[in-house]
């Protein structure tokens, strides 16, 4: 089935989102404004919607059919991702111990850098073992800006970022 685009503005930019029948391929912030696709594909529309509502703080867990393309390492380490709790914090190290094997750690850190599908498979949520907030495909400040959001949603007070 032909894949599917729809361009969707959030609070920190444009997202391109990219899909059919089968399941997400990606979500992927883009440097370029777009105007929101107003005419949605029926595959893409739950997306949205789910989107809008992780975004205005009501949403903590995503139910998409994901479909996206890579090794089978790194599947294997967005699936682990999506099991790293809303609002938490986790480090590199802590997900190559969930692998099984802590000398992965570089590893992981690559397979992170090429998820494809931001938010819903939240690589934002992984840091470096000294706390800072290490590289993010959609930029560090829009890292720090989901992990500020998730921390307020989790206390409480989802309005203060809006």
């Amino acid at each position: 089935m032909e894949i599917q685009t729809a361009y969707y503005n959030s609070p920190i930019g444009t997202i391109e989102i990219k899909g059919n029948d089968d399941g997400i391929k990606s979500i992927l912030f883009t440097e370029e404004e777009k105007e929101a696709t107003k005419i949605i594909h029926e595959s893409l529309k739950e997306v949205i919607y789910q989107l809008d509502e992780y975004y205005t703080g009501i949403r903590k867990e995503f139910g998409i059919k994901l479909n996206p393309e890579g090794t089978a390492f790194q599947k294997r380490v967005w699936k682990e991702l999506l099991t790293l709790p809303f609002g938490k914090k986790n480090s590199y190290l802590h997900l190559a111990k969930l692998l099984g094997d802590e000398n992965t750690n570089r590893a992981i850190g690559n397979a992170t850098s090429k998820n494809p599908i931001a938010i819903i498979i939240p690589c934002h949520r992984v840091i470096g073992s000294n706390g800072k907030l290490t590289g993010y495909a959609g930029g560090i400040w829009r890292k720090e800006w989901l992990l500020k959001h998730e921390k307020s949603v989790v206390i409480g007070k989802q309005t203060e970022l809006f």
